[in-house]
């Protein structure tokens, strides 16, 4: 039970006041060749979009470095590789367009924060440009830039992230395939051992990443 929730602006400020000068001068409409330069070194990103309905979802991008194209100071395309064909994000964009991203480089604990209005892309030319081991998406994301700054590295520092030896220890924590053999209880359904189900699962993952 979550109490003395905060539901007004005016409590926030009185909490936190205002942001500094800097903080506010940083955010930059367009894509300026800085903010170009990191989009074009990450190798990952987070997106996250909402529904009409307010229902959100964050989903992660990634590729090699270069994967996002930009295609001028105010757009950009995310190549749509193979997942699992939920596309919740892409019917979030087609319910409402507005997206908030996170660009990550390994390392790195500074972070890229660009915020716009997205559309799904069929355009054959940009799709063709975003071609990867042979393999061309189905659609792109395409984002036209509201907003974009660099984000300070305080959650990196603290969480230490690239530390390797902050990285907590999993050994006890179940893979994914595990995890799904009993959530989904596929025991009762499934004609193959739990092991087994790993093994395949792993070996798609290795297949199915273009």
């Amino acid at each position: 039970m979550i109490e003395r929730a905060v539901t007004s602006e005016r409590e926030l400020r009185e909490l936190y006041g205002h942001p500094g000068e800097r903080a506010v001068a940083k955010e930059q409409p367009v894509i300026d060749e800085h903010c170009r330069e990191f989009i074009t070194h990450a190798p990952f990103l987070v997106m996250g979009t909402a529904g009409a309905d307010g229902r959100c979802d964050v989903s992660p991008k990634g590729d090699a470095p270069g994967f996002v194209l930009v295609l001028d100071d105010s757009h950009l395309v995310i190549p749509d590789r193979l997942g699992n064909n939920r596309i919740d994000g892409h019917l979030n964009i087609v319910d409402n367009p507005h997206v908030g991203m996170i660009f990550l480089i390994p390392g790195r604990e500074d972070t890229l924060r660009v915020n716009g209005r997205a559309c799904v892309v069929r355009d054959a030319e940009v799709l063709a440009r975003l071609e990867a081991q042979g393999k061309r998406p189905k659609v792109a994301i395409g984002v036209e830039i509201e907003e974009c700054f660099l984000h300070c590295a305080k959650a990196f520092k603290r969480s230490g992230l690239w530390d390797r030896e902050r990285w907590p220890d999993v050994t006890g924590l179940p893979s994914m395939a595990k995890i799904l053999w009993d959530q989904i209880d596929l025991q009762a359904t499934a004609s193959c051992s739990v092991e087994e189900y790993e093994r395949d699962m792993e070996d798609r993952l290795r297949r199915g990443l273009y």
